[in-house]
């Protein structure tokens, strides 16, 4: 019997070119349906969100570009590494999304998978993309907080 309230949560993987090539307005959490051979990959760490991102066809989501290798150990049925995948979410969802990603301009990227309870959960960011003078001035931003913690911690190391 499970204690009530234990969301144990472990990261798998994530999508790292999403944030940085997408201003993320809103996230959902989804399941995704999984074959056996794909749960024992993603057990192994063999999976991989770099060009992976959704779509709503008709009532339902579907997960694209999604690479998890193929299980070595696999005694018959093998999987196909980078087959559309069928998120779980609930209607209400759903149609967000579909409004969401109807908006010019709008993608649903794929930005992060975890265990949660013994399931894969993926979670998909609407997102906008980026020019490139938004990804300079990021990085930028990066580099001056990088700057003043350098600098903080050199004031502190030295007890000015």
């Amino acid at each position: 019997m499970k204690a009530a309230g234990n969301h144990q949560m472990l990261e798998i993987a994530t999508n790292g070119k999403a944030r940085r090539d997408y201003h993320i307005s809103e996230t959902f959490e989804a399941g995704i349906e999984l074959k056996g051979t794909e749960v024992k990959s993603i057990r192994l760490g063999k999976i991989n969100l770099r060009d992976a991102f959704a779509r709503v066809e008709g009532s339902q989501v579907f997960l694209y570009g999604c690479d998890i290798q193929p299980y070595e150990q696999a005694s018959h049925e093998q999987h196909a590494a980078k087959r559309s995948r069928r998120l779980l979410l609930n209607k209400r969802e759903i149609e967000r999304l579909r409004g969401l990603s109807q908006i010019k301009g709008q993608a649903l990227v794929a930005l992060s998978s975890h265990w949660r309870n013994n399931r894969v959960k993926v979670v998909i960011g609407v997102g906008k993309g980026k020019t490139h003078s938004d990804q300079r001035q990021d990085l930028k931003k990066k580099d001056d907080q990088r700057e003043m913690d350098r600098e903080a911690m050199r004031f502190r190391k030295h007890g000015g």
